[in-house]
């Protein structure tokens, strides 16, 4: 496997009240609305994405998953894997969501309060256990990001993938939704502290930005509103991963 590989390029399909919107920093009373979720996630499919990001934000806000259908029907209708998160509680639910073909699920507050369930879920569906570590001012938040907690995100990480993470999603909360761009040392501090692979989300606003979270060793990026609202396209993302991890095999001479 190449460099470029090592680092998807992941659209987000959130999905609230039925339709898929970006939040601001979490924040209801922040929406902006992007239409139906199948529509969505076909859009990406069609426009090059090998991975969708599904996440329920009515289950991560209210812990309980809303909008399972509309996520069932995207997650049944499209041929890319999709990792699916927002509300899932139990160990149950997960495995109902990965019976039916989900290629992975995202646990967050569950996870953080009882890193067990990611070691009962790994028993019966090996690899297939996301957890999300989400931060604001350097410490984990959880809740659907209304619960501020005293945990070091890298600490949390660490303890996640002993109880069987196949994989760690790290959101920086501060800057989701906003378009000011990222926080690539945060990211990075994650990323080292991690001995699984990190997914990277939150602020991404240019393409830069893609290129600079590849850069630091994220495995994927996920995108929500720089792509909605056109500030470049899947595409060039995608480009902007190979052609930074080209310049560092150029640079290194293909060592990882």
């Amino acid at each position: 496997m190449d460099h470029a590989e090592r680092c998807q390029v992941i659209p987000a399909v959130d999905v609230q009240d039925g339709s898929v919107v970006q939040l601001v920093g979490g924040a209801r009373g922040t929406e902006r609305y992007y239409g139906e979720p199948l529509a969505a996630a076909r859009r990406w499919t069609a426009a090059g994405a090998r991975r969708l990001h599904l996440i329920d934000l009515d289950g991560a806000i209210d812990g309980e998953r809303r909008n399972a259908r509309a996520i069932a029907t995207v997650a049944e209708s499209i041929s890319v894997p999709v990792q699916v998160g927002g509300g899932i509680r139990t160990a149950a639910d997960a495995r109902h969501l990965l019976d039916r073909g989900v290629d992975q699920v995202i646990l967050g507050t569950a996870a953080m309060a009882d890193p067990d369930i990611v070691t009962a879920i790994d028993r019966t569906h090996p690899e297939a256990v996301i957890v999300s570590v989400d931060a604001r001012d350097g410490v984990v938040v959880t809740e659907g990001w209304a619960q501020q907690t005293d945990t070091d995100p890298a600490d949390a990480v660490a303890t996640l993938a002993a109880a069987g993470a196949a994989g760690v999603l790290f959101t920086d909360v501060s800057r989701e939704g906003r378009l000011d761009g990222i926080d690539p040392a945060a990211t990075r501090r994650v990323i080292d502290a991690s001995p699984v692979p990190v997914i990277a989300s939150g602020g991404v606003t240019s393409l830069d930005d893609v290129a600079t979270l590849a850069g630091v060793g994220a495995a994927g990026v996920v995108i929500g509103t720089a792509l909605y609202e056109g500030r470049f396209t899947l595409a060039a993302a995608q480009q902007a991963v190979t052609d930074r991890m080209r310049k560092h095999d150029e640079t290194t001479g293909g060592s990882a």
